[in-house]
């Protein structure tokens, strides 16, 4: 697989990744077992970065990506984690050293390391990302050596410059797929100038981008596609990218309509992220281990042409944008 330098890290990745969320819940139920499998297959399909956060599955996710790595000492892999969103309440306020502190030790016990690769602010309140004290208490842990490098999980473009500009941020995590394109305007060339690295995250618009659901399809009680529909539990950005969901079924059949030949709706949708210019790794999930190969196999596919991109284009503005392009 095609590797990319992880921004500021220095560390060089896949550029299909694997996101983690879906092993500790919130995505309905997936089995140890299962996960173990969706971990193997995407590892050895050819994936080096694993995105996991405290809060997937209240720390199962964590545990689960520290089992495989004890399994696999020596697979090269980069784990990022995030932390923030255990603070109840969810406030600035709680983006303290001493939580920092807490967080990341839990952290590095559920995943069984000594230091974190990388530790991301997960979609903390905008005033975190304007204030000098947050990012002198990162440099911190790294003086301490909880982590190697930090950085930032948003869910806005302004968020996402914010703390491009700040010096040690290695990283900012974004939504970015074919019904989100924001940031391609102003946050991926701000990155790609800074080298700080970008992770593409919902990158299948929580699954309408594989163009597998239709009007009839249904969720589990415990899925976020279920519950959060609306933003009930957490931003609605996270929920299907955003996009209500008859437009979203609506607009991914005529993506469909662009896929290779030998090649899915989800590669197609995963290719056009690593086509974009500034982008380190994408980060899809996988509910088993033949959706993580074909992910991962997403990289092998031949750079999208000039009428696909177009075509693309074409459905977020006409279908896409009036639901999107203002918000976030």
């Amino acid at each position: 697989m095609e590797t990319r330098v992880l921004g500021r890290t220095g560390r060089s990745v896949g550029v299909v990744g694997l996101g983690c969320w879906q092993l500790g819940g919130d995505w309905g139920d997936v089995s140890s077992d299962a996960a173990l499998s969706v971990l193997g297959g995407a590892v050895d399909a050819g994936v080096t970065f694993l995105d996991t956060a405290d809060v997937y599955g209240d720390g199962r996710s964590e545990k689960l990506v520290g089992e495989f790595l004890r399994s696999r000492p020596s697979a090269g892999l980069t784990v990022a984690t995030k932390m923030g969103r255990r603070a109840d309440p969810h406030t600035a306020q709680q983006y303290t050293l001493d939580n920092f502190r807490a967080w990341n030790d839990r952290s590095r016990e559920n995943l069984g390391v000594d230091t974190l690769d990388l530790v991301q602010l997960h979609c903390p309140p905008t005033s975190v990302y304007e204030r000098q004290s947050t990012y002198d208490d990162l440099d911190t842990l790294v003086s301490e050596g909880r982590i190697a490098a930090y950085g930032v999980s948003v869910e806005t473009v302004d968020e996402a410059l914010t703390a491009i500009a700040r010096p040690n941020v290695a990283t900012v995590q974004i939504i970015l797929n074919i019904f989100r394109r924001k940031p391609l305007l102003d946050v991926l060339p701000a990155a790609l100038e800074a080298g700080v690295g970008i992770v593409a995250r919902v990158p299948l618009a929580s699954g309408l981008l594989s163009g597998k659901y239709d009007e009839s399809t249904t969720f589990a009680d415990s899925d976020h596609r279920n519950f959060n529909r609306h933003g009930e539990a957490f931003d609605v950005g996270e929920t299907f990218a955003g996009v209500p969901y008859e437009v979203g079924v609506a607009a991914a059949q005529d993506v469909a309509a662009f896929t290779p030949s030998g090649a899915s709706t989800a590669q197609l949708a995963l290719r056009w992220i690593v086509d974009q210019p500034g982008v380190s790794v994408v980060i899809p999930g996988a509910r088993n281990a033949e959706q993580a190969r074909a992910n991962a196999a997403a990289a092998d596919l031949a750079p999208l042409s000039g009428e696909t991109l177009a075509g693309l284009e074409r459905i977020y503005d006409d279908q896409i944008a009036e639901h999107v392009a203002t918000r976030w």
